[in-house]
């Protein structure tokens, strides 16, 4: 059999590593790979990097998306992702200038840990995730022969990847959630699909979703909470998990409005009278009409 395969190497290397494993790597102007990982892409992005970027380009989220995205399934009939679509007819990032990333301040999650690979996982008796690293070697990249060592932890640090995390925390606690939970939750239905798209990626459609009155008459959110998630972006996100783990999960943290569920209930109440109805008025018809009715 040949030791050939058609499919190439991965760069990750296959280690898990906790945060204080050592780390040599160092990326500067003027070394001779300068821009070739920007010149290939394939970036995942969070809720929170698409917040950033939205924010420094001065675009709404929903033009954003449009603009510089491109959906993927993370699973198989399953919640989508979203990553950062590259030049038109090309694989080189639209930030890249020669002198490097022109949105760096507010560059990706990715971005900021390469060559670091963040692995979430969560053990089945556990209710919390777990951060663990493995680093990627790839041919082109000549930082890892630089001559700086420092930890994991550090080098995260210092690229203030830090507050990314802790900001899209809730977004990976919730697609662990659903990859653990698996088959117990049942596929989940385009409504819910369409809402887990809408408050992690479109925070703008998500914010005039949460202002308006149909919301206002399920949820009983305080004054003072909803003013404060309506005009801050990431303060919003941090509801939207909340949201989504009540509506998809059925974790209550969000208090509903009496009326508004008992209205609910008898709507569809109303619906299932009227369907049992219409299906009685077409068995009375197919009875006139000496239809046959077998009873199973």
């Amino acid at each position: 059999m040949s030791e050939s395969t058609p499919f190439p190497p991965s760069p990750v290397v296959p280690a898990t590593l906790e945060g204080q494993a050592p780390l040599q790597f160092r990326c500067r102007k003027g070394i001779a790979c300068w821009n070739a990982c920007c010149s290939n892409i394939d970036i995942a992005l969070t809720p929170v990097d698409i917040v950033r970027l939205k924010q420094r380009l001065g675009l709404a989220s929903w033009e954003f998306l449009q603009q510089y995205t491109v959906p993927y399934e993370m699973e198989k009939d399953g919640i989508a992702g979203v990553k950062l679509r590259p030049v038109e007819g090309g694989t080189a990032c639209r930030f890249m200038t020669p002198e490097g990333c022109s949105v760096y301040e507010d560059r990706p999650t990715a971005c900021r840990y390469y060559p670091v690979a963040l692995l979430a996982m969560r053990k089945q008796d556990e209710s919390v995730d777990r951060q663990y690293y493995a680093i990627v070697r790839e041919e082109h990249c000549l930082g890892h022969q630089e001559p700086r060592t420092q930890s994991i932890d550090a080098y995260r640090a210092e690229q203030g990847v830090l507050e990314y995390d802790e900001a899209a925390r809730g977004w990976r606690q919730l697609i662990l959630k659903k990859k653990s939970s698996g088959p117990t939750i049942g596929k989940p239905s385009k409504r819910s699909l369409e809402l887990f798209f809408m408050t992690c990626y479109d925070v703008d459609r998500f914010r005039a979703f949460v202002a308006s009155d149909a919301f206002a008459g399920v949820f009983d959110v305080p004054d003072e909470e909803l003013r404060t998630a309506l005009v801050d972006d990431l303060v919003l996100l941090q509801f939207g998990w909340r949201f989504l783990r009540q509506v998809l999960f059925g974790e209550t943290t969000i208090a509903l409005r009496g009326e508004g569920v008992e209205q609910r209930r008898a709507r569809v109440a109303e619906q299932r009278a009227r369907l049992e109805r219409e299906a009685a008025e077409r068995l009375a018809r197919d009875d006139d009409e000496g239809g046959a009715f077998v009873d199973v």
